[in-house]
């Protein structure tokens, strides 16, 4: 979907952003990342086959807020997302089709 290309491409450009301030190459982070160059590339192009959990993992190496929170406050908004999960139902159901056939 569009709106997700274009988060992806937004995160890939933070991240190049704040590599190229700090003064880092691709290899320098992907070597605090541990993976390789050519990842980070990737992820930087914002090229969406990138694993979520990775592209996490670079901006907070290089300093760049996830969710719009300063990385001290993130447990605080897990814990707030566990909370509100934990008062939804467990399981989400279809409803059982009703057919009236009471001609």
């Amino acid at each position: 979907m569009p709106t997700t290309r274009a988060a992806v491409a937004l995160l890939g450009s933070q991240i190049a952003a704040a590599r190229k301030e700090r003064g880092w190459t691709a290899a320098d982070l992907a070597e605090r990342v541990g993976v390789q160059p050519h990842t980070i590339g990737r992820l930087e192009r914002g090229e969406p086959t990138v694993a979520l959990g990775l592209a996490f993992e670079a901006a907070v190496v290089v300093g760049v807020p996830l969710f719009g929170a300063d990385e001290r406050e993130l447990p605080a908004l897990a814990a707030a997302a566990r909370q509100r999960l934990a008062l939804l139902p467990a399981r989400v159901t279809k409803p059982a089709i009703v057919v009236d056939d009471n001609f």
